[in-house]
């Protein structure tokens, strides 16, 4: 096979490696769900040589390496993330998705703070940030899903993919990747996770990758 640069042929050996060809995967859209995807590699123990990560060191997403690693077999990628105005942190990162991604393909929405009570149990376990009224002590909790969104896009986008590549662990995405692999959508399933899924995930799928496998792609040392 003839190829016309380095970087093509690393592209190749990618696929390659993942088990992604244009024959059997064609015109893929990638959906990242990144609240997920950020967790991927939560206490892993070694570094990207397989070496003992030293003292301080934790394996986390690079953003720009998932993107180029995306565009090795996908024609367009959507990342979905929630933002919190009121953290500079959170702010910035998104500005910086959106810089990487491009400005039309981060999709985000405010993160929402549930209050969740707590019991003395909870409190001597608890490592966030502790308030308290006349109800008690209680902690706030960031939650911000996307499924809705990213399953409303992959129905809405049909007509532009015939491979959807989902970036996900969640068990609420079975019956979507199910939906379009049916007999009247034809679509083929590809989905990237991290750690173990439910099994109604895991049948819905024409190839599964696991995020151990694209570590060296995707991620750095922080």
């Amino acid at each position: 096979m003839d190829f016309k640069g380095l970087d093509e042929f690393k592209k190749y050996t990618i696929c390659q490696e993942v088990g992604i060809s244009k024959e059997m995967f064609p015109r893929i859209i990638a959906f990242v769900d990144f609240a997920n995807v950020d967790h991927w590699f939560d206490g892993d123990l070694y570094n990207l040589d397989g070496k003992v990560l030293s003292a301080g060191q934790r394996v986390v997403i690079d953003i720009e390496k998932l993107k180029n690693f995306l565009y090795c077999f996908s024609e367009d990628v959507r990342f979905y993330y929630g933002h919190d105005p009121e953290n500079i942190g959170s702010l910035a990162f998104n500005s910086a998705a959106k810089h990487i991604f491009g400005q039309y393909r981060v999709f985000t929405k405010r993160i929402q703070k549930i209050r969740h009570n707590l019991t003395p149990e909870d409190s001597v376990r608890n490592t966030r940030a502790i308030y308290s009224d006349d109800q008690g002590d209680y902690v706030l909790i960031p939650k911000c899903n996307f499924d809705v969104e990213i399953a409303i896009d992959a129905l809405r986008l049909m007509k532009n993919y015939d491979t959807i590549c989902l970036l996900s662990s969640d068990a609420d995405f079975g019956a979507l990747m199910r939906h379009l692999r049916n007999k009247q959508n034809n679509k083929k399933t590809i989905l990237i996770k991290g750690g173990r899924i439910d099994h109604s995930l895991g049948e819905a799928l024409d190839l599964k990758i696991d995020a151990s496998q694209i570590k060296y792609c995707v991620s750095k040392i922080k």
